[in-house]
């Protein structure tokens, strides 16, 4: 080999590094800051996610706008903030909540709120009465027989702060858009 040929071999890796470490640098900044990757480990928000499925929310998305009823959101667990769950928003800042005879009513409300993403029709039980606080948020999952969500959870409301992303689609296994 000649002195030539060394250094040939050695700008080559270089070059590989480098776009490796670059490819690394934006794989960061986009989890960081831009997406945020979760998978679903239990069956609370079957049919719309399946256990073990794999999601991608978008965080930027309440920089621009407010989180809304009906929006499938990651964010931290209010009882211990090291867990991530992913879950519906039901309820939004001021909304008065009420659920009776297997059906959630909002705002005194005498109509049920219309729910076609939910796997079945909620088990009756005990009625319920739920006062959103400000910046705050009632989610819970489209599984509502086999979740444990603010119906159930010591501290019941997701600070606005709390929420991480929102859910946009499903990549594992297969792509589902997520609505």
């Amino acid at each position: 080999m000649n002195k030539n040929s060394d250094f040939d071999v050695v700008k080559e890796i270089f070059s590989w590094i480098s776009i490796i470490v670059v490819a690394a640098v934006i794989a960061l900044v986009l989890n960081l800051f831009i997406i945020a990757n979760s998978r679903v480990p239990s069956a609370s928000m079957e049919n719309t996610i399946m256990t073990g499925d794999r999601v991608v929310g978008f965080r930027l998305t309440y920089l621009f706008q407010e989180p809304k009823r009906g929006d499938v959101i990651i964010f931290k667990f209010p009882d211990d903030e090291s867990l991530y769950y992913v879950k519906r928003i039901i309820g939004e800042p001021g909304d008065v909540i009420d659920i009776k005879d297997g059906k959630i009513y909002l705002n005194n409300s005498e109509t049920p709120l219309e729910e076609d993403y939910i796997k079945e029709p909620m088990i009756p039980e005990a009625p319920m009465h739920f006062e959103v606080p400000e910046d705050s948020y009632f989610c819970m999952g489209d599984n509502r027989n086999n979740s444990a969500d603010s119906r159930r959870w010591v501290h019941p409301f997701v600070h606005k702060d709390k929420i991480i992303a929102k859910v946009i689609f499903r990549y594992f296994p297969g792509f589902k858009m997520i609505k």
